[in-house]
């Protein structure tokens, strides 16, 4: 919503606040008794219940004495005495030892639920109706959960196998959620509340980036107070705390007090990996460095190789080894071993002294710079290249610019979860609206650079459940090491972005959706067009892709001139494109010659599903864009003979 033209229920506009009502904050009252037990200073973590505990799921506000449940409300309303709820949230959160590491926006938060409850009184009937139905749901779950615990105790029903009890949901995962009524009871009536408050978000008389904001901070708050992040009610972290005779709670504490002092969630165990020890093992040469990358060439590992090579451009917004993680699941390693030379990218971590960086430097020192040295060494005229995520929006811009120019040594390209057309950019779009990029902007134009923590917060916050809370209850309540899981180190090896070029880059994409446009970017005396872009092209695309939508990356399908091949792969950004032949996954592809289909869900519906790694599939396509194949390049040429051996030396820059 435009805050220059609120909607009257807007909470931001200050309007409608004369409608408010003696005990109409009872609606926010109710989940903030929640919130005061999830932050400590209720009964939460250490602390035990000192009387019954009270009802905390939504129910409505009472308007004009219009609702009948606004009784049941009033104990409520004097606990939290003469202060507003949206204070008492925002006091409540300022007191928790978690704000100092959880990058949980509180103040949106606080607006998402002050919109939700201020629609509460535009129609106080339905509101009423609403919360009667949830109740009463929330009342028929508990009866059924103590039913079933009597049924068995009573020996009239089978025992429930705690495997198969256990839930989709993995943070309900413990056995105890299903067989003990008690938690069953809890579970069901935080999952039901849940599900009520985020329909909420659903109010239609906000534009879809507003309400795409109001349904964001919802999930954010919901998933905020769960019950699995107290020690009281999680019943792993109880059994682990009497197994352990309270170690697990000192242990826990221990690693809270060390993630205050370093000011951020340990989500990883940073010592048990590190590029050229563990990680980014493939051999291979760096040939050429300049200011912006190293590039690596890798050693072949087959007798003879395609002609035409491979040159691969990750984000500059993470490093490149997620392409050469471990060699189990190293991308550059299966297609070296499919016969292809391989050359890498790997981009410098920006300081403070390349604010002035601009995205024109980052064409001409990376995919230019690159193919040309890849040309030399080689000695094809030509090369196949692939882009990944904001790689490949980079290497789109590449391809239009060379094609204004009439410049052909690209002979195929390769998109991987990647984005030209910004018109559906997801839930990053929360974080992207112009307030923010100001913010962003004037942080840049203090440092030179944006830094990596805001990067990481932003990714983490789009899977917070998998990325911030189940670490929570790992590290705090379990009192255990953090995980040491090769993607999750790679994740929180951050880069930072020079000033000058990420701001050009935001602006022009995300902003202004610019690139779609036919001459509106003028790179280099050239005005691109994706139109002219007339070689074939392999894009990927990920189910559950939450920074890339899928089928925003296949409109890549119409926006170029030549052949599009588009796969869609199973999971999300990440775990759908690292996913090497040998593992779970699938992937969908229309393997006919039919028309470009018209929208992405009539491709989907053509689509044929594949059991494994579209790997398999991605290497067929480059072995018949590869040429023939024949002896092996040197490594180096005597242009730019081996600078030393891979990983590199920016790769390592902290």
């Amino acid at each position: 919503m435009d805050s220059k033209n609120p909607s009257p229920a807007n909470p931001r506009s200050g309007r409608g606040a004369a409608a408010i009502q003696p005990g109409s904050e009872a609606l926010l009252d109710l989940w903030t008794s929640w919130m005061e037990a999830a932050s400590g200073s209720g009964p939460g973590l250490g602390k035990a219940w000192t009387g019954p505990i009270p009802p905390w799921w939504p129910t409505v506000p009472d308007v004009a004495g219009a609702n009948p449940l606004a009784a049941g409300m009033k104990p409520f309303d004097d606990m939290m005495g003469s202060n507003s709820a949206l204070r008492a949230i925002d006091q409540v959160w300022n007191t928790n030892p978690l704000r100092e590491v959880v990058p949980v926006d509180w103040a949106e938060i606080a607006h998402a639920l002050r919109t939700i409850w201020l629609r509460t009184l535009s129609d106080p009937a339905k509101a009423v109706s609403a919360a009667a139905d949830l109740n009463a749901r929330v009342f028929s779950a508990a009866a059924d959960a103590w039913r079933d615990a009597a049924q068995r105790w009573l020996g009239a029903a089978e025992p429930v196998d705690p495997k198969a009890a256990r839930a989709a949901d993995k943070r309900f995962a413990a056995p105890e959620w299903q067989t003990n009524p008690a938690f069953r009871t809890l579970k069901e009536m935080y999952l039901l509340a849940s599900d009520w408050l985020l329909k909420q978000s659903a109010i239609g008389d906000l534009d879809d980036s507003e309400e795409l904001r109001l349904h964001f901070h919802l999930r954010q708050f919901v998933d905020a107070m769960s019950p699995t992040l107290m020690l009281m009610s999680n019943p792993e972290a109880l059994r682990r705390a009497m197994e352990t005779g309270g170690a697990s709670l000192a242990d826990g504490m221990r690693n809270l007090m060390q993630d205050m002092k370093e000011g951020r969630l340990s989500m990883v165990d940073a010592t048990a990996f590190a590029p050229g020890r563990n990680l980014a093992l493939t051999p291979g040469k760096v040939v050429y460095r300049n200011k912006l990358i190293e590039l690596i060439q890798y050693a072949p590992s087959t007798e003879t190789v395609h002609q035409i090579p491979l040159l691969i451009i990750p984000p500059w917004i993470n490093k490149f080894y997620i392409m050469d993680m471990q060699p189990k699941n190293s991308m550059v390693r299966y297609f070296v071993s499919q016969g292809f030379t391989v050359f890498m990218v790997s981009w410098k971590n920006p300081d403070g002294s390349m604010d002035s960086t601009t995205i024109e430097d980052y064409m001409d020192q990376g995919p230019l710079a690159a193919s040309d040295v890849v040309r030399e060494i080689t000695g094809s005229q030509t090369l196949n290249v692939m882009g990944y995520c904001i790689g490949g929006t980079l290497l789109a811009m590449t391809l239009a610019w060379l094609a204004a120019r009439g410049d052909k040594r690209f002979n195929a390209a390769t998109f991987m979860v990647s984005l030209q057309d910004f018109s559906k950019v997801g839930d990053t779009a929360v974080f992207l609206g112009d307030t923010a990029i100001d913010f962003v902007e004037q942080q840049m134009l203090e440092r030179g650079y944006l830094d990596s923590r805001e990067m990481s917060n932003m990714f983490n916050l789009l899977r917070s459940n998998d990325l911030i809370w189940s670490n929570v209850v790992n590290n705090y309540l379990l009192g255990q090491k953090p995980p040491a899981f090769d993607l999750l180190y790679w994740n929180s090896d951050g880069t930072r972005m020079a000033r000058a070029a990420h701001s050009w880059y935001l602006r022009n994409t995300y902003v202004e959706n610019n690139l779609v446009k036919p001459g509106k970017i003028r790179i280099k005396g050239e005005a691109l067009d994706l139109g002219r872009i007339t070689l074939d092209v392999y894009a990927v695309g990920a189910e559950k892709d939450h920074i890339v939508p899928w089928d925003t990356a296949w409109h890549i399908t119409h926006l170029t001139g030549g052949k599009v091949r588009f796969v869609l792969a199973s999971s999300g950004h990440i775990a759908g494109i690292i996913n090497p032949p040998g593992g779970k996954g699938t992937f969908w592809a229309n393997d006919t010659d039919a028309p470009v289909a018209a929208t992405a869900k009539q491709w989907r519906e053509s689509c044929t599903v594949h059991d494994g790694s579209w790997w398999t599939d991605w290497a067929r396509w480059l072995a018949e864009h590869g040429g023939e194949k024949g002896k092996l390049p040197p490594m180096g040429g005597k242009k730019h003979p081996p600078l030393g051996d891979a990983p590199g030396t920016y790769v390592l820059e902290k």
